[in-house]
């Protein structure tokens, strides 16, 4: 299946946007990018770096300056930071070139895939189930209200998961259609 739009994964840190971006990407052709790499590489640092020298409202903007430049771009898949839509204007740039899917998982599936992780600067000294829950709960309305399309992604493999993120395109697009005619 070949895109006509941008693919946003969106979601709290752990829930596989990057993983099912890759599978997207081979599915259907399209270039994937990750959003907190592209950062990465046009800062020269990483995200823990710029958010200990700059600050949090600094990293949001240059995610901001990304997702507008996107308009201009071929459609890809692209996973988002795990703030991204917590700014208006980044799903409103968003939805104007694209779908944003939301990927979810509970918080201790999360804990378990982040555990071991050293690269995530929210969770520096707070790797528990309940800092995570607490943090996504008060994502929970920003994620919801910005999707498009909700995937969890539990007791799924990525092939199921990325299958049920074509269809549901599929019949975004198709109702889309029939609402024009």
């Amino acid at each position: 299946m070949k895109l006509n739009e941008h693919i946003f994964l969106i979601g709290f840190m752990g829930c596989g946007k990057s993983t099912n971006a890759r599978y997207l990407s081979k599915m259907t052709g399209a270039v994937q990018m990750e959003m907190d790499q592209k950062i990465v590489e046009k800062q020269g640092m990483a995200i823990s770096d710029i958010f200990e020298k700059y600050g949090e409202v600094y990293f949001r903007d240059l995610e901001t300056d990304l997702i507008r430049s996107m308009k201009e771009k071929e459609p890809m898949v692209v996973s988002c930071g795990g703030g991204a839509v917590l700014r208006e204007e980044n799903v409103a740039l968003m939805k104007e070139c694209g779908k944003i899917v939301l990927l979810t998982a509970s918080p201790e599936a999360i804990y378990d895939r982040v555990k071991h992780s050293t690269d995530r600067p929210l969770l520096n000294g707070n790797m528990n189930v309940e800092y995570i829950s607490e943090l996504m709960e008060k994502r929970k309305p920003k994620y919801e209200a910005a999707a498009d399309i909700v995937i969890s992604t539990e007791m799924k493999n990525v092939r199921e998961i990325c299958e049920e993120i074509l269809e549901e395109m599929e019949r975004l697009r198709t109702r889309a259609e029939r609402q024009a005619r």
